[in-house]
């Protein structure tokens, strides 16, 4: 049987791991967005998967924190909610007006007067038939002229818009990077419908952004490893300053968020000793004034999480990570990071 004093002990032992593990559990891969999947935007493909790699050939945690949200730009260009839900001509107004005769002549107040006899019937059924003619006839009439003013916009569009597709952004390769064109094959088209050809069919649909290729060169390759060390070295330092200058204010805003959330726990992850070991390009695109580029990174780490009061280690991260980091700049700009995601 236990003595009371060896009681104690095995409870206050109990207590401390638990009070340890407590602590640790949410510490793990403390290094900056290490443990939040995903962070961050990548323009119109924040929330599509980005393309596998050597470096990282499982896909990557989607991007839970972000500031980007889906639109109708990121989903079925083609479809038009506000013309698909309106009602054709000859639909549901003709179709009352039929209805409501048919219901006013069976209580007896019928377009001649009633069914007081099998002469009344038959009169009715005349009478509906003849409006039932008429009805077709209307809706053929109005059907004809609506499609001529778009066949005439169609013919329009043809005489006037076939110069229009050149940007240069279609099915071009990316030199040394490996990466296949086609990003941009839907820029430059020509107007369509003509000033005619759109009367009549509601606001025009929501078209998706449009991508453009964009090359990426040694000399950026270069600047993302510079940009992977600057990062790791300014969190490691608390550094806000410099993490603002290094990554857009969306990320920097994230990293001071852990920043202070360590804080508030009592400790301090100090990062170094940061070395790339192997490095691809996932994606490279643009978007308007924009330029993205996602690069898949394994990199070397020492990662150490320490109390701030007496230096003490609480948590030691993995000795290496797999990350996708996203780029962005104005064109012809300095790469700034825009967005990290976990590689598998």
């Amino acid at each position: 049987m236990l003595t009371t004093p060896t009681r104690r002990k095995r409870a206050a032992t109990i207590l401390t791991l638990a009070a340890t593990l407590a602590l640790a559990a949410p510490l793990a891969e403390a290094r900056p967005g290490g443990s939040s999947g995903g962070m961050g935007s990548r323009g119109s493909r924040t929330h599509d998967a980005p393309s596998a790699t050597t470096t990282a050939p499982s896909t990557a945690a989607p991007i839970q924190r972000t500031q980007t949200q889906p639109g109708p730009a990121m989903g079925n260009p083609g479809m038009n909610p506000a013309a698909a839900q309106r009602p054709r001509f000859g639909g549901g107004f003709m179709a009352g007006l039929l209805g409501a005769g048919l219901l006013g002549a069976l209580l007896g107040s019928g377009f001649s007067g009633g069914l007081g006899g099998i002469a009344s019937f038959i009169g009715l059924l005349l009478q509906v038939g003849l409006l039932v003619l008429i009805v077709s006839f209307a809706v053929r009439w109005f059907r004809r002229r609506q499609a001529s003013p778009a066949a005439a916009g169609h013919a329009r569009s043809d005489l006037s818009g076939n110069g229009a597709n050149g940007t240069g952004a279609n099915g071009t390769g990316m030199g040394g990077t490996g990466m296949g064109g086609g990003l941009g094959g839907n820029a430059g088209r020509g107007p369509v419908g003509g000033a005619l050809g759109g009367m009549g069919r509601g606001p025009a649909p929501v078209q998706p952004v449009q991508a453009r290729p964009v090359q990426i060169g040694p000399g950026d390759f270069e600047s993302f490893e510079i940009a992977l060390n600057g990062v790791q070295d300014a969190y490691g330092r608390e550094d806000v300053p410099a993490l603002r200058n290094l990554a857009t204010p969306e990320m920097a805003g994230y990293f001071v968020e852990e920043l202070r959330a360590n804080e508030a726990k009592g400790v301090v992850n100090r990062i170094s000793d940061v070395k790339l070991l192997q490095g691809d390009l996932s994606e490279s695109w643009g978007e308007g004034n924009a330029e993205y580029a996602t690069v898949a990174m394994r990199y070397a780490i020492k990662d150490v999480t320490l109390d701030r009061r007496t230096n003490r280690v609480v948590e030691t991260g993995a000795p290496e990570a797999v990350e996708l980091w996203t780029f962005v700049r104005e064109r012809g700009g300095r790469w700034v990071l825009s967005a990290i995601q976990q590689g598998h």
